[in-house]
């Protein structure tokens, strides 16, 4: 590592990393979302349109995807009129899966998650960048207060924790909504020498300096897509590589969810979810079921103590909506 950038072990100097900070003319205002994808076609038609209209710029990084992710982008972001807020790159080296295949890869490599990752935010030309996930769906108040953000955190070294809540996808109509894990992970960060990413066991890791200002958004902005007909743990390992590990609660509670919803269960804190006539169940869930959900928005497993007004009202409201 050098103070201008990193070189890749396998010489592959089209690919070596120059810091942005460093470049002439440093870097613009604005925020960037930085999205590495692949194979996420069928999510960036709802992913795109209110990240492009909260942000200054959405970055797409295609690594090798087979389902025309790039096209549905490029289509996507015109057919809501903001193709000049989107670019695309393609990244072609295969890169290693979160997990016991990732703590094998050298860090400096090509195939390296966190080589990867710097490789990726080394486009950003903005200030602040967002780490932002292919299936990451902003509700309607995810879009207003990631667009708000803008001018608080421009010139003060903010990091931004993003709560996001799973949303598996049955059918175009049907899904479930699972609220019984507290969640929120650092998606927010400034552009510089500070906060770039390494490697750590499982998977990369972003730097950050102390003392650093941490702003929390609240839960209900945003929810991560999953598909039961997928495979949703592909970038892993194998379910070892998190089931062992207490350090991602996150990913076993996504692995209990998910096989209990394809044995026909539903655990307690998720929502069983079915969108009106003609509107589809991510339109619905992001539009209308979270945003009108009672506040504030009760997450995590209940408790066996008598529930709050809010749980009595989401649970009316439920009752109601099924004609229980």
């Amino acid at each position: 590592m050098s103070a201008t950038g990193l070189a890749n072990l396998e010489g592959h100097s089209d690919f070596d990393i120059t810091w942005p900070w460093t470049r002439p003319g440093g870097l613009r205002p604005g925020s960037t979302a930085v999205l590495r994808v692949k194979d996420e076609a069928r999510s960036l038609p709802w992913v795109l349109p209110p990240l492009l209209r909260a942000t200054d710029h959405v970055l797409v990084v295609d690594n090798g995807s087979t389902d025309g992710t790039p096209e549905v982008a490029a289509r996507t972001s015109q057919d809501v009129g903001l193709s000049h807020k989107l670019s695309q790159a393609t990244y072609p080296f295969a890169v290693a899966r979160a997990g016991a295949e990732h703590l094998a890869t050298p860090e400096l490599s090509v195939h390296s998650l966190s080589y990867f990752y710097n490789w990726c935010f080394a486009q950003v030309e903005t200030r602040y960048s967002w780490k932002w996930d292919g299936d990451m769906v902003l509700t309607t108040e995810g879009e207003v207060s990631i667009g708000d953000l803008g001018w608080q955190v421009g010139d003060v070294q903010s990091i931004i924790r993003v709560p996001r809540h799973g949303l598996y996808l049955e059918s175009e109509s049907k899904g479930f909504l699972d609220l019984g894990l507290r969640n929120a992970e650092e998606w927010g960060f400034p552009m510089g020498p500070d906060f770039v990413f390494t490697k750590a066991y499982e998977w990369e890791i972003r730097t950050t300096p102390q003392p650093v200002r941490s702003i929390g958004l609240p839960h209900g902005l945003c929810v991560e897509l999953k598909y039961l007909d997928g495979d949703e743990f592909a970038h892993w390992t194998d379910p070892a590589s998190f089931a062992t590990s207490y350090r991602n609660k996150r990913k076993r509670r996504e692995w209990t969810v998910y096989n209990a919803l394809l044995e026909g269960t539903v655990l307690p804190g998720v929502h069983e979810i079915t969108a009106p006539p003609g509107v589809h169940i991510v339109d619905h869930v992001t539009q209308e079921w979270l945003p009108r959900a009672p506040r504030p928005l009760e997450v995590g497993l209940p408790e066996l103590a008598p529930q709050s007004p809010a749980q009595q009202a989401l649970a009316s409201r439920e009752a109601s909506e099924s004609g229980k």
